[in-house]
């Protein structure tokens, strides 16, 4: 996978239709996911955070997508609703993890990108309930667990 570079004078700005093409790209119908062409559009500073993990740099950032890679058979996103309001992204998703052992997992989220100055990735912050998403296609479990949840914080 390439690194993320200077995003250059050739570099088409991420736009709306520009985010949608890019990210359809990373997430293969069929097969494993590939992130060499989106790569570039990352700061070599990124800073990734979801519910599981902070990453910082392009290094470890490129680590984590062939870490994701590695452990799926398939890997899909269906995009939702993007806004672009610099220097913020917002879209919304759908990801479905294919594993070699489990059945289709769907997990609901969205994610906010930060661009910098030169118009890279600088920050990227996934938001799902990747727990809930995934007890939710365990039947004898779902119940148990939404449950539990709604005592405690609901």
């Amino acid at each position: 996978m390439e690194k993320g570079k200077d995003s250059g004078p050739n570099k088409k700005p991420l736009t709306e239709v520009r985010v949608r093409e890019l990210w359809s790209r990373t997430y293969n119908r069929e097969g494993k996911p590939d992130w060499s062409h989106i790569l570039p559009y990352y700061h070599e500073d990124i800073v990734f955070q979801d519910s599981i993990q902070c990453i910082v740099g392009i290094d470890a950032f490129t680590a984590l997508c062939e870490r994701l890679t590695k452990r799926c058979k398939q890997l899909r996103m269906d995009i939702g609703s993007i806004v672009v309001d610099p220097p913020e992204i917002f879209m919304d998703w759908t990801m479905t993890m294919m594993f070699r052992r489990w059945p289709s997992s769907p997990i609901y989220g969205c994610t906010r990108l930060t661009l910098a100055e030169d118009g890279r990735i600088v920050r990227q912050r996934d938001y799902y309930d990747l727990w809930g998403d995934i007890f939710d296609g365990i039947p004898w479990f779902r119940r148990i667990y939404r449950r539990l949840m709604h005592r405690y914080f609901g």
